[in-house]
């Protein structure tokens, strides 16, 4: 179970599934792509989802 996310910018296609199923841990950069907000995971169900159904792996639990 993780306590902080992370998002590979170079990994991230800006796909926004993070972003609309985890809005208090996920928003877009000025890049359109995913970035984590710096907060710890109060949700980690919802956090865990998010990496598991992030398309192309992007999201890292720490």
């Amino acid at each position: 179970m993780p306590s902080k996310v992370s998002v590979n910018n170079d990994a991230c296609i800006g796909c926004g599934l993070c972003v609309g199923s985890c809005p208090d841990l996920f928003e877009f950069g000025d890049d359109g792509k995913a970035v984590a907000v710096d907060a710890p995971v109060t949700d980690e169900a919802a956090a865990e989802d998010a990496i598991a159904n992030c398309p192309v792996g992007a999201i890292v639990g720490e």
